[in-house]
């Protein structure tokens, strides 16, 4: 099966009050067929960026839980994450 384009939907944020780094942890659906919860809205140096759910292994080192294998589907989600969040907060 050969999907050509995403449907991102951005289902629900849980926005984090204060000085955090962490601004919102979100969940997302993808053409309705998967749901990706946990992703993260970070205040980093250079501004806003979207992390993908994390866990921490028995090692103490932190492992993402899910993973993008093309760099363009992690750009496209972070960008519908981020359009939302900022229409969210004005």
């Amino acid at each position: 099966m050969v999907i050509e384009t995403l449907e991102i939907k951005v289902l629900k944020f849980h926005r984090m009050e204060g000085q955090n780094r962490i601004k919102a942890f979100v969940d997302v659906s993808i053409n309705d067929a998967l749901l990706i919860k946990g992703l993260r809205i970070v205040e980093g140096n250079k501004g806003l960026f979207v992390s993908m759910p994390v866990e921490q292994g028995r090692n103490e080192k932190w492992y993402e839980r899910v993973r993008c294998l093309n760099k363009s589907i992690r750009d496209e989600i972070a960008n519908v994450v981020l359009t939302a969040y900022s229409g969210e907060t004005k």
